[in-house]
This record gives C-alpha cells, sequence and structure tokens, in this order.
C-alpha cells in the first residue's frame, strides 16, 4: 500500500514536471510566430497585421495529453488566428502577374511588394517551430544550429501544420518540385537567423514568459506588440549601455 502511494506520487509529480515543460514549449512556439508577425514583418517595412493567440484551457490538462503531444509532435492545444498578410493564395505567381500584366507601369513594384509578403508569411510559420527547438536546446544545454535542426526536424517541434502550410504558398510559387525545396530552403535560414539574433530571441523570451504568466486564453496584439517593443527597447539599452562602459 505505501509503496503504491508512493509510486502514484513519483507518477504524479513525474506528470506534472512533463506538463509545465509542455506548457513552455507551447509558449515559445507562439511567442516565435508572434515575434516573426511583428518584428520580422516591421523589419522588412510590412503593415502591421493583427492577430491573436488563443490557448485551450492547458491547466486542464493531463500527462496523457502531453504524451500525445510529444507522440504526434503537432500543437492543437494553442494557434495565432490571423497574422497572415496573405490571407487568400492565388493559383499561381505566374497568374497573378499575367491578371496584372496590363498595368505595366506599377507590375514591377506590385509583384515584389507582393512576394516580400509572401515569404514573411513562410518565414514567420517556420519561425514558431524553431522558437520550440531552440528553447528545447537551451533548456538540455544542447547546440542549436542548422546541422541538429533541419527543416524535416520541425515536426518534432509542433510544426507540422506549419510546414504543411508553408508547402501551400510553395505550390503557388512554382509548380517544380526543386524550385519549391530551394526556395524553402533559402526561408527557413533566413528564419534560422532571425532565432540566432540576440535581440529577437530576447524578445521571444520574454514574450513566452509573458505567456506563461499571463494564464489568459486569449492573448490580442496590442499586447504582444508592447511585449515584444518593450523588450527589444530594453535590449538595446542594454547593449548601448555596455558599450558605453566599456569604451566610455
Amino acid at each position: 500500500m505505501v509503496l503504491n502511494m508512493k509510486r502514484n506520487k513519483v507518477i504524479e509529480a513525474f506528470g506534472q514536471d512533463k506538463l509545465i515543460e509542455h506548457k513552455q514549449r507551447v509558449a515559445f512556439h507562439e511567442a516565435g510566430h508572434a515575434a516573426g508577425i511583428h518584428l520580422n514583418n516591421q523589419a522588412r517595412n510590412l503593415p502591421p497585421v493583427f492577430f491573436k493567440i488563443i490557448f485551450k484551457e492547458m491547466n486542464d490538462q493531463t500527462a496523457s495529453d502531453v504524451m500525445a503531444y510529444q507522440s504526434t509532435h503537432d500543437d492543437c492545444l494553442a494557434r495565432v488566428e490571423g497574422g497572415r498578410l496573405i490571407e487568400l493564395l492565388p493559383p499561381s505567381i505566374d497568374c497573378l502577374v499575367h491578371e496584372l500584366a496590363e498595368h505595366d507601369d506599377i507590375i514591377v513594384q506590385l509583384v515584389k511588394d507582393y512576394m516580400t509578403a509572401f515569404e514573411a508569411d513562410i518565414i514567420n510559420l517556420l519561425i514558431g517551430p524553431l522558437a520550440e527547438a531552440k528553447h528545447v536546446a537551451d533548456t538540455d544545454d544542447e547546440l542549436f544550429n542548422h546541422k541538429l535542426v533541419t527543416l524535416d526536424a520541425l515536426k518534432n517541434y509542433g510544426g507540422s501544420s506549419d510546414i504543411a502550410l508553408a508547402n501551400e504558398y510553395l505550390q503557388c510559387f512554382s509548380a517544380d518540385k526543386q524550385q519549391q525545396n530551394e526556395k524553402l530552403a533559402e526561408l527557413f535560414s533566413i528564419a534560422f537567423d532571425f532565432i540566432n539574433n540576440a535581440a529577437n530571441w530576447a524578445a521571444i523570451s520574454n514574450l513566452a514568459g509573458y505567456i506563461l504568466g499571463s494564464r489568459k486564453n486569449v492573448i490580442y496584439c496590442e499586447e504582444i506588440f508592447s511585449t515584444l517593443d518593450q523588450s527589444v527597447a530594453h535590449f538595446q539599452n542594454r547593449v548601448s549601455q555596455t558599450r558605453s562602459y566599456r569604451y566610455g
């Protein structure tokens, strides 16, 4: 009887630890998406996009729910609603160009702007699972680089649905599978660089902490913008102070 009670307590403690770990992974994943939508779009001079992060009640999740997540490597407990610059994808980019062909004077800039938004949406999709992957690597004191975290590995970090949506974009980009793969690899590298940027990672980490502390089921973009902007400003001030101290 005593042994059974001890075993149950050990199992319960293990389940709670896994649940905490799971919440942290979800928070970093969604914080990554949000940081991409705000900071990556901002860096590309793209217009702000309104969105919200919606969570299911994670406090009601059990150890079995966590194990199911770890088995499927996909997360249905949280999602970003909105946040895409391009909501309706054209049949193909070539088709879009053809439809605009009558407007020769503006078509070049129009297509260029469209492609910038098109690529930004894909990058922002990839940033989510990459943020989760970096969080896991940092927690486990492991390296985080292109060799260890590949595109295919993103499915281990809740990225299956993100990759599926990115592929929908790429099918519009080109019918050629090789061109799709090359473009995806290019944008994956950009997403990786975004994550590895110290200011961006500080902002993602700060937003993940805000998500975990808020206990809200819905977090609106106004809160997210404010949290990210404050984090970036704090990081930049800290860097400036360090430089002044070092060279002043």
